[in-house]
């Protein structure tokens, strides 16, 4: 059994199983350092910093730790784009090709900009000729995705994004209001409302981001397909860590702190509000979590359900804890947020001792249930 880890933060009175939760991951050497956050009705209710921000075990994880998120980031960015949707830069239901014209060839004139959001594009990934240091080239991706076949007819099934998903929405965002998705949430959320969240990790910022524990094994992908060879597979399906770092990357390079990530999962669970600010109107708000499809994921080995930029409960198929409407995103080894509206609950858990769990890591699961445990 391990050795208890450094422990810091608060939880509200009730809330004291995921603290218990938490120590049991612990005990029984789940994990090297983390945080979780929880809010209540927009009020702070857990708020844990727990064991080591490196390897060697020398510097404790803090609040201001800096945590990789992955595709946690997905449902940040779709925020910003619920923003443009709420003041009538953009429509889900537009054509993509309306804002972006070369987005038309080869089949894709069709396909709408809630549709590229939720998966249905059938640009899962890039099959040749790439290389990892690519992906920090935004208009070369851009223009290599709009002159892309369809991997699949768009609009039929859902086949996870797990990169390009981040260059599809940071073109539209640019195209339908002029800055980059990484600027627009800085300027409009995360700036003014003082939320530690950035797309990559600035030089002066290096200090404060933990190291990573990489994950032992290849996640299991079931029967490899195209779809999921490009997306996971090919030796250039991640980026090169300089892209992580120092690009915008949309879809996963998120740096930021539990407590953050908890904070601006309220907007999904306040409709639009967070700390008291509105950044999003409740229409809007509600268009980007609506179901767009649902079914078996061409990439990932499950049956998903998305909105534009969300993963979705649905009846029979409940990720993120018990609430029927709860929304959501995993991060690659293990990260996860939440948002359950019925409630106006919001979690997050940031980690870096990554596992190869899919869609949603066990701890995750249990950090979230240990949550509902205390309502």
């Amino acid at each position: 059994m391990a050795s208890p880890p450094p422990l810091d933060g608060v939880v509200a009175s009730g809330f004291e199983p995921v603290r218990e939760q938490l120590l049991r991951s612990f005990a029984d050497d789940e994990e090297l350092g983390c945080q979780v956050a929880a809010s209540l009705d927009g009020e702070i209710v857990v708020d844990l910093v727990a064991g080591w921000a490196d390897k060697d075990r020398t510097r404790p994880v803090t609040p201001t730790s800096l945590f990789p998120v992955f595709s946690c980031t997905k449902a940040v960015s779709a925020l910003g784009l619920a923003l443009l949707v709420d003041r009538g830069a953009l429509d889900y239901e537009q054509k993509v090709a309306e804002l972006w014209p070369q987005f038309a060839a080869a089949g894709k004139a069709e396909v709408t900009v809630g549709q590229a959001l939720s998966h249905q594009a059938g640009l899962s990934g890039i099959e040749s000729d790439w290389t990892p240091d690519d992906w920090a080239d935004q208009p070369k991706a851009a223009a290599r995705l709009a002159a892309m076949t369809p991997m699949w007819p768009p609009g039929t099934a859902t086949g996870y994004h797990a990169i390009t998903w981040g260059v599809l929405a940071g073109e539209i965002a640019r195209r339908a209001d002029g800055r980059t998705l990484g600027t627009l949430l800085d300027e409009e959320i995360t700036g003014p409302l003082g939320i530690d969240f950035r797309l990559g990790a600035p030089p002066e910022e290096a200090g404060r981001v933990v190291e990573l524990r990489r994950p032992p094994a290849l996640p299991e992908f079931g029967e490899i397909n195209a779809p999921t060879r490009a997306a996971f597979l090919e030796k250039w399906s991640a980026p090169s860590a300089a892209a992580f770092r120092g690009a915008e990357l949309p879809a996963a390079n998120g740096h930021t702190t539990a407590a953050a990530l908890s904070t601006l999962m309220q907007a999904y669970a306040r409709e639009g509000v967070i700390c008291d600010q509105r950044v999003a109107g409740a229409e809007a708000i509600a268009a980007a979590t609506a179901e767009r499809a649902h079914g078996r994921d061409l990439v990932l080995p499950a049956d998903l359900s998305f909105g534009a930029g969300v993963m979705r409960n649905r009846p029979g198929r409940t990720i993120f804890g018990p609430g029927p409407r709860a929304v959501g995103h995993s991060g690659h080894g293990g990260a996860c947020v939440m948002a359950d509206p019925d409630r106006r609950l919001t979690f997050a858990y940031a980690m870096n001792r990554q596992s190869n769990a899919l869609v949603i890591d066990p701890r995750a699961e249990r950090l979230i249930a240990a949550v509902y445990q205390a309502l």
